[in-house]
């Protein structure tokens, strides 16, 4: 049987190769430029995205950022929701061993050699450090805080096959990583109304996700941090408040998951009793 299985594997691979070859030597896969004639809708989004001589610009370079947090913020804000409460149903789940978890000291020794764990070390500095730039630039090339957030989170993981479960979850508790997840969250409701809120303390009106001023509402986030640094104004709140939110949903999750059954099974009996 496994004789069998490793044969389909190595006949998948192969055809896999074949017709990705294929694609490319057929142009099926290329780099292609825009049409000249584009829809009237990404006509407006090309033309307004970064533009400083149309009220409606959410002056940010990158317009898939843009689009996702500014002209169609609601929609995001209740994608993001979803994903959320999906992950808050997932701890929900895992809670009594989380509690327990964290009042345990588990002594734990073990993990891969020290040549892999040195390694890693070195490796998690550069997954970090990519997770932040596609964060903190997301409002001005492609990124944004969803692909920072999952990015950083290939570090925990890293260190759990390296080192260990227990030793990811003395670095950072689940209760630490829920409660920094909700720091996250807490940032992207605030951003969300902080135009309007802003505005109302004024006597003025503005709308929620307001960015940039707007015809009969004049308040927004600076775009620019002198006359150099684009900010685009709540782009790069709402960016880094999101890589805050996922990468710490998913740690907290990595933890619970890879914790050996048996011995969770063990904690959540004794718990029961």
């Amino acid at each position: 049987m496994k004789r069998y299985i490793h044969v389909v594997v190595i006949v998948t691979l192969i055809m896999l190769t074949i017709v990705l070859s294929a694609a490319f030597a057929l142009g099926g896969i290329a780099l292609y430029l825009p049409p000249r004639n584009v829809r009237s809708l990404a006509e407006i989004f090309l033309k307004t995205t970064f533009n400083p001589e149309y009220r409606i610009s959410p002056m940010s370079p990158e317009a898939v950022t843009a689009i996702v947090w500014d002209y169609r913020g609601l929609d995001t804000l209740f994608e993001t929701s979803v994903m959320f409460l999906a992950i808050v149903g997932a701890l929900t789940l895992f809670r009594g061993l989380s509690e327990k978890l964290s009042q345990e000291e588990i002594e734990y020794r073990g993990g891969l050699s020290v040549i892999v764990k040195t390694v890693t070390r070195i490796a998690i500095v550069m997954i970090i450090a990519v997770g932040a730039s596609l964060a903190l630039h997301g409002h001005l090339t492609p990124g944004g805080g969803f692909q920072g957030g999952a990015t950083i989170a290939v570090a925990p993981m890293l260190i759990i096959i390296t080192f260990s479960t227990y030793y990811m979850s003395r670095s950072i508790s689940v209760k630490k990583a829920v409660l920094l997840r909700s720091i996250g969250l807490s940032v992207i409701a605030l951003t969300t109304f902080l135009v309007l809120i802003i505005a109302l303390t004024q006597n003025s009106t503005a709308y929620i996700f307001q960015n940039q001023p707007k015809v009969y509402a004049d308040y927004g986030i600076p775009s620019y941090l002198g006359n150099t640094i684009v900010l685009g104004g709540t782009l790069l709140l709402f960016n880094a408040a999101e890589t805050f939110a996922v990468a710490f949903g998913f740690i907290a999750l990595l933890i619970l998951i890879t914790i050996p059954e048996d011995y969770a099974k063990t904690i959540v009996l004794e718990g029961e009793e």
